[in-house]
């Protein structure tokens, strides 16, 4: 599992998720939590969430070519943190919270996946230098 796609899959999945939240919150609410966001104060705290995932996303891209790097073993190390948390805030959403959207369940498992990725590629490179 190399950890440049890795990079590349998580930009590419985060800054479209971003640009979502920053154009049509209200849709990514409904798909994700099958519930809409009424309140102003909530269209901005997802429209932050939208900023905070394009960033993400665009952290991911630059460090692609170089993902092996200490930065760059940083970013997979947040992501993994990222995603762990994602998981956890998403099964509390559909478990604890009732809440259920289309894509509820696909985004829980997408980011267990991409934690589980993470893991992997974190491992392989400790693995590497514990060798050399």
């Amino acid at each position: 599992m190399k950890s440049k796609q890795l990079l590349v899959v998580t930009a590419a999945t985060e800054a479209a998720t971003g640009l979502a939240l920053l154009l049509s919150p209200h849709l990514v609410a409904t798909l994700l939590l099958g519930a809409t966001l009424d309140a102003s104060d909530g269209l901005v705290v997802a429209r932050i969430a939208g900023v905070a995932l394009l960033s993400l996303g665009v952290a991911c891209w630059l460090a692609r070519n170089d993902a092996l790097s200490a930065a760059g073993r940083g970013v997979i190390a947040a992501m993994l943190l990222y995603n762990a948390g994602a998981v956890s805030v998403l099964v509390y959403a559909g478990m604890g919270l009732r809440l259920s959207g289309i894509g509820l369940w696909p985004a829980a498992l997408l980011h267990a996946a991409l934690a589980v990725w993470c893991i992997a590629c974190l491992r392989a490179r400790r693995v590497k230098q514990s060798i050399t």
